[in-house]
């Protein structure tokens, strides 16, 4: 039986962002309980917290798991897509490799390009995020001018990449296409970079639409 230390880590890696109400409901225990085990988790690095806008009022707090909390859960997989990997790019050019991966993101990109269609810049950001956390990754965005920053909380290829960085190229690719704009990184977490981070230019078609 889990602990309930481990049923709050278990539900912010299905539901990352949630809220100390939220996961007393999903846990079971109220919401005081919740703020206790979360400190601790707080001082370990498992988990960390920041405001959010949630329609009118104060922002509210949500939390998800870090980097060295993601890696408590069975991460096995990773040798194999390292092996699965490593034996590619033994066999294939370079070039094909790094093609694959785009084709990866373009394909995934393309089943949702009618669901973009006719949307703002905004709102593809908006269904961009939540179609990136689908696959794993949280990011957040802002505006500054014409410019766009998309900053990656977590990365699911994190791993992976240290031996195979050319998986980094799937969510670079898969940002450009559903936003029909090049996303240019300008920050790496292979460089040493606290996240990856992503600089969109806000393109003229859709200078008058956002404003």
């Amino acid at each position: 039986m889990r602990s309930t230390r481990e049923k709050i880590l278990h539900t912010l890696l299905n539901n990352p962002r949630s809220t100390i109400n939220e996961l007393a409901e999903a846990v079971g225990i109220n919401s005081i309980s919740v703020r206790h085990h979360l400190n601790g988790m707080l001082a370990e690095n498992l988990v960390t917290a920041e405001e959010e806008r949630h329609g009118v009022g104060r922002p509210r707090l949500v939390y998800f798991l870090t980097e060295t909390g993601i890696e408590r859960f069975p991460t096995r997989y990773f040798r194999l897509a390292n092996r699965i990997l490593g034996q590619l790019k033994s066999q294939l050019p370079q070039e094909t490799v790094e093609t694959i991966f785009a084709d990866i993101a373009k394909d995934l990109a393309e089943e949702h390009r009618r669901s973009t269609q006719g949307m703002t810049f905004e709102e593809k950001l908006n269904y961009l995020q939540d179609l990136l956390a689908e696959e794993g990754f949280i990011i957040e965005w802002k505006r500054d001018g014409d410019d766009y920053t998309i900053h990656e909380i977590t990365c699911p290829y994190f791993h992976v990449s240290q031996e195979h960085p050319e998986v980094c190229s799937v969510d670079q690719t898969l940002i450009s296409t559903v936003l029909a704009t090049p996303a240019q990184k300008h920050n790496c977490v292979l460089s040493g970079d606290d996240h990856c981070t992503y600089v969109i230019s806000l393109p003229a078609t859709n200078k008058v639409k956002n404003e």
